[in-house]
């Protein structure tokens, strides 16, 4: 049996069309959108929220499922990462340790430094399809794809 690990992200969508970012300070710094790992028992659902409530002070309102992102670990086990997206919510915002929070508009992330691999999720985020990111070794060169 393969082992994994379950984390959620979510792309958090305001009426001015702006998206909400995290400048992490973590493992993995640059931009990307809040999210983090799933505690034992808890729905995938229940996870985006809290992770959304902790990182940025927002509480999503129906926030929707829109793909996954997977990849193996140096220690064998699978990380998985489900990509919500939300336009719904209430709260003040605010920063965490996890890093800044701010709005920006979509166009402008491809100007900015983004944590790694973020870059390739965002199409699973945006669209109706692919829904899937997935990473593949080939020849000993790790890529991603999307599915």
């Amino acid at each position: 049996m393969e082992p994994a690990i379950f984390t959620t992200m979510c792309m958090i969508q305001n009426d001015e069309g702006c998206v909400l970012v995290q400048e992490r300070t973590g493992p993995w710094p640059g931009l990307a959108f809040p999210g983090g790992h799933v505690e034992p028992g808890e729905s995938f659902v229940d996870c985006v929220k809290r992770e959304v409530w902790e990182e940025t002070g927002l509480r999503l309102v129906n926030p929707q499922l829109r793909g996954v992102k997977q990849f193996p670990t140096d220690e064998g086990a699978r990380y998985v990462v489900l990509l919500f997206w939300a336009d719904r919510f209430e709260g003040t915002l605010r920063a965490s340790n996890e890093g800044n929070v701010f709005w920006i508009r979509r166009e402008e992330l491809s100007r900015r430094r983004l944590s790694d691999s973020f870059e390739n999720m965002i199409p699973v985020f945006e669209a109706d399809g692919p829904t899937e990111v997935f990473a593949v070794r080939n020849n000993g060169v790790w890529r991603w794809e999307t599915r």
